[in-house]
């Protein structure tokens, strides 16, 4: 989500300046690549970039694609195969070994489904959805970024001979919370779907505003994760020490919980180095439905909290990480903040905190319908 922000902060500001843009996404990937479906960059006429698709290789040729598309007006799908030892004559040399597909949109703001109005649409509630882009491998007509569906709420543009099949896929993605391939067949064509399944950015709570909170809270900042500092003391709890905060809370631990959302990608994180406030916040969390409470300090501190609260279960336990982190020898504030967040992560993907050398699967998987 931090890359999608990103882009419709560098396209207003391009509006303002009164320059067109194209929008380059990853629509496609066979074999391997740096960047997945999904990736995408905005690109001025001028060749400022905001947002990645690759590892910085394809950027100068997808420049002089994106102005090609904002000169004629028209969706261009691009193929790029950095398994043809060929590449390296024409510049690219990806290096990747794979086949990437990608869809250059010139964006016209007058349009009411324009592709940045999708995702700003997007990007107005913490809910998760379904973006639809369309795109054709065998044709040179490109529907583009198409839909964006919501449990309550539809947005779209989806040709009409094809919107049932594509909702019927759109709902298979949503309750399988995954994002899936599908192809479509229209009278004229062939068309490909790309339905992409986005959940909200995380929202980081930390209760705490001490120093070796600093670096917690820049770092999530950066990965553009949703973040609130609450403290008891007004000295530490302030936007002057944590200016990329979202909320900055002086509060009690009561108070807390009426002041913040918590839905499905919320996580607490209990650092104040105060142990009544952070015992009081832990009775109060555990009755609640966050998905992620995790508390700063050694195991037996976690287990004397649960017996003085008397809710030490196995579940209770189970749920609440603590010591909070994933064991990479951290011991600076910095190297604690990384392990707190690889593993705040790393929960709410779902993923294994094994080193990628031995996984045997794909590192990314996309289903197909």
């Amino acid at each position: 989500m931090k890359e999608i922000a990103d882009i419709l902060k560098a396209y207003q500001k391009a509006l303002k300046a009164n320059k067109k843009t194209a929008l380059a996404t990853v629509v496609k990937v066979e074999g391997s690549s740096y960047r997945r479906p999904g990736a995408r960059m905005l690109i001025t006429e001028d060749g400022q970039l905001t947002g990645a698709i690759s590892g910085g290789c394809l950027e100068g040729d997808a420049l002089r694609k994106a102005l090609s598309a904002i000169v004629q007006q028209e969706n261009k799908l691009i193929t790029y195969d950095t398994t043809d030892e060929e590449d390296a004559k024409i510049g690219v040399q990806l290096g990747c070994n794979g086949i990437v597909h990608i869809l250059f949109e010139p964006i016209v703001e007058e349009e009411e489904f324009n592709p940045v109005a999708i995702l700003a649409a997007l990007s107005e509630k913490r809910e998760d959805a379904v973006l639809v882009t369309l795109f054709a491998l065998d044709s040179k007509v490109q529907p583009g970024t198409s839909m964006l569906y919501r449990k309550e709420n539809l947005q779209s543009n989806i040709p009409v001979e094809i919107k049932q099949s594509i909702m019927d896929d759109v709902a298979k993605a949503w309750d399988n919370k995954t994002s899936v391939f599908s192809n479509y067949q229209t009278p004229e064509e062939n068309i490909d779907g790309f339905l992409e399944f986005i959940r909200p950015s995380i929202s980081l709570v930390i209760a705490g505003a001490g120093n070796d909170v600093q670096p917690l809270a820049e770092v999530a900042y950066l990965l553009g994760w949703e973040v609130t500092i609450a403290d008891g003391r007004p000295t530490h709890a302030s936007t002057i020490r944590f200016p990329n905060a979202n909320q900055v809370l002086v509060s009690k631990p009561e108070q807390l919980l009426s002041q913040v959302h918590i839905d499905e990608q919320t996580a607490f994180v209990l650092m104040t180095h105060n142990y009544n406030y952070d015992l009081e916040l832990l009775n109060l969390l555990l009755d609640t439905n966050a998905p992620y409470v995790g508390i700063l300090g050694p195991k037996k501190k976690l287990i004397r909290m649960l017996d003085e609260l008397n809710r030490n279960t196995p579940e209770n336990e189970s749920r609440v990480h603590g010591p909070i982190g994933l064991d990479i020898g951290a011991e600076t504030a910095e190297e604690i903040a990384i392990s707190i967040v690889a593993e705040i992560k790393s929960v709410f993907s779902g993923a294994s905190t094994n080193s990628l050398k031995v996984k045997r699967s794909p590192i990314h998987v996309y289903s197909n319908l």
